[in-house]
């Protein structure tokens, strides 16, 4: 079944800070227009080190078939950071139980968007499940990772943001 994004999906809109402003479609926020809109990240290492990396299937409408950050997301309108993350997990990998760390935000843009990214990291050994949003996922040995930066493999996005969560 060929899946798609939900263009209509309704993102909030924020500044600089964080503070909400307004709302927009998913289409809309990814148009070129660059209406800042709030998105998590979670970097999931387990306890040899290793980071776990998504596989982002062909299906989604940025970077189809690269590999990403273990837990990519939009906020939601209504919805806080913390929800959002809490709800991307469980989503994306199937895991609840978790300690979250926060490390910073930072503001991310692309041709087609502009993003406040919150970046959080976690050490977690239990099972990881990943949905059907994904195209599977793995742990890759930090060398791995360095190994394979700039050769198309990862997203934009976390080659930007990598380097901020371990030393490249």
């Amino acid at each position: 079944m060929q899946r798609k994004d939900n263009s209509e999906e309704l993102f909030p809109l924020v500044d600089q800070t964080g503070k909400v402003i307004g709302s927009a479609t998913r289409d809309h926020c990814h148009d070129g227009s660059h209406l800042l809109h709030p998105v998590v990240h979670l970097h999931l290492f387990n306890s040899r080190g290793e980071l776990y990396l998504q596989k982002r299937p062909m299906w989604k409408d940025i970077q189809p078939g690269r590999w990403d950050t273990a837990v990519g997301g939009h906020v939601d309108w209504g919805e806080s950071v913390e929800e959002a993350l809490r709800r991307e997990v469980r989503e994306e990998l199937g895991v609840t139980d978790f300690p979250p760390v926060f490390l910073e935000s930072y503001r991310f843009d692309s041709e087609r968007e502009s993003e406040l990214v919150y970046v959080y990291r976690t050490t977690y050994d239990g099972p990881v499940r990943p949905s059907e949003e994904l195209d599977g996922g793995r742990f890759w040995p930090i060398q791995e990772i360095r190994e394979n930066m700039g050769k198309g493999i990862f997203t934009p996005n976390f080659e930007g943001e990598i380097g901020r969560v371990i030393p490249l």
